[in-house]
């Protein structure tokens, strides 16, 4: 297994005009990118965080990655990141630190929490869950798109993505998507399907001590609410909220509904 090679993507704030904003790092699922996908919610995060995020390998920003790699080392990436922020002084001395994963980063998130809990305030696993999909699934997801390519993949994840409707409402959200899942390196894709396959906490949740929210859509049928309930009832201290007229990709679905559920749980969290 090997550590991928990830970038810094400042979705709001610049760190000096925001001395006195915690810090909250993003991370997008498979086959999307972080600004497509956060945009708009990190619009509406602003005025309490700097909103960080990164791409997975091979995806938007971040090159591609053919080695194979795990969850933990996806996670390791990002805690390099992070001290790397701190050494930067882009995380203001005293600022609170959080993050928050979609899908295969909401599984990165809970690794997070497993190897490297100190770094973070508060984590938020977003339609996600301990354990996604079967392992076989996932190995013939890789298989299939190492020879056919990204592009073989929209019009399946456009149906498993969105809600009802979602798609005629906002085309040009559903248009940034699936344009970076068409634009994603076929290799990388299938590295981080055979990680999916081998991701499995469920028996470890209750190592996790620091604060999780796990936020999933009522639609969502790859993650439904019942993986976050798994999520807030196994770990030491877990909050689960649903979110109504969402599927899989809530920070693009519904960016003001997932923002004020972020700001209010972490301000709580902050609050103590």
């Amino acid at each position: 297994m090997s550590t991928p090679e990830i970038t810094a993507i400042r979705l709001s704030g610049d760190g000096e005009d925001t001395p006195d904003k915690d810090v909250l790092f993003v991370g997008a699922g498979l086959g999307t990118g972080v600004q497509a996908l956060w945009g708009e919610a990190a619009t509406e995060l602003a005025d309490r965080f700097q909103v960080i995020g990164w791409d997975l390998p091979g995806h938007g920003q971040s090159p591609a990655h053919n080695e194979p790699t795990s969850i933990a080392d996806l996670a390791n990436a990002v805690a390099e990141l992070v001290r790397a922020q701190h050494v930067a002084g882009t995380i203001p001395p005293g600022a609170k630190v959080y993050y928050a994963g979609v899908s295969v980063n909401g599984e990165v998130a809970l690794q997070l929490g497993l190897d490297h809990g100190e770094l973070f305030d508060g984590i938020a696993v977003i339609c996600s869950g301990a354990k996604i999909g079967q392992p076989q699934a996932w190995r013939e997801r890789a298989e299939f798109v190492e020879k056919a390519g990204t592009p073989s993949m929209v019009a399946g994840s456009a149906e498993r993505w969105f809600a009802p409707g979602f798609i005629e409402r906002h085309p040009n959200r559903t248009t940034r998507l699936l344009h970076t899942l068409q634009e994603a390196d076929r290799f990388s894709y299938a590295r981080i399907c055979e990680a999916l396959a081998d991701f499995d906490v469920r028996e470890r949740l209750g190592e996790i001590s620091t604060p999780i929210l796990a936020i999933n859509g009522a639609a969502d049928e790859v993650c439904p609410p019942a993986s976050g309930e798994e999520i807030a009832a196994g770990v030491t201290d877990g909050t689960a909220v649903v979110l109504e007229d969402v599927a899989h990709q809530a920070p693009t679905e519904d960016p003001e509904g997932t923002a004020r559920i972020i700001k209010a749980h972490f301000d709580a969290v902050r609050a103590g």
